[in-house]
């Protein structure tokens, strides 16, 4: 965060968010995957045990982070539960609790304790994107990011997801996670 904190008061850096501004203009929407299959529906993929094992890249690519999780996942009706148990490489646990609520039309909302306010996702053919924004522990204290948060359902038994952590309007880090039945 320090090193942000003094690229914010460089002057190039308003030109990286210049660029950064006009590429966003161009973004990928989760309708560009309407037609891709197999579809992604999170009642049916998200339900029972799970698996997952990721990276966290830093801003410049390189590898900062490893873990695996364990999850539980299960719906009644059109409300799901999601319980997710981290563990990283360097021995820090952390659970999750996600609570989703399928609104129909691919749409969904979720809420876990560490997520602020409500996550928002849209589903389009094998592509799910989330948006929300999170309080990220690091380093004895805790950041408000923005997760863009894109899952593909490979197969039957296989979601690549891959998330952008966002602070200030600038990519941060990438979350890399294969998650399988």
């Amino acid at each position: 965060m320090r090193l942000l904190k003094r690229l914010l008061g460089q002057k190039w850096v308003l030109c990286l968010l210049m660029i950064t501004g006009l590429s966003s203009c161009s973004s990928v929407e989760v309708t560009d995957y309407q037609e891709t299959h197999p579809k992604l529906i999170l009642e049916s993929f998200f339900n029972g045990p799970l698996t997952a094992s990721g990276i966290v890249q830093n801003f410049s690519g390189k590898v900062i982070r490893k873990f695996n999780v364990i999850m539980e996942a299960s719906w009644q009706g059109d409300v799901g539960v999601i319980k997710e148990w981290f563990v990283y490489d360097d021995g820090e646990t952390q659970t999750r609790v996600w609570r989703i609520k399928a609104l129909g039309n691919g749409q969904y909302t979720g809420t876990a304790d560490d997520i602020l306010d409500t996550a928002q996702g849209q589903s389009s053919g094998s592509a799910l994107r989330w948006k929300y924004d999170m309080l990220l522990p690091m380093d004895g204290e805790q950041y408000q990011v923005h997760f863009d948060d894109w899952m593909y359902l490979v197969n039957d038994n296989t979601v690549i997801n891959q998330s952008d952590i966002v602070k200030f309007g600038i990519t941060v880090a990438k979350v890399t996670l294969v998650i399988q039945k």
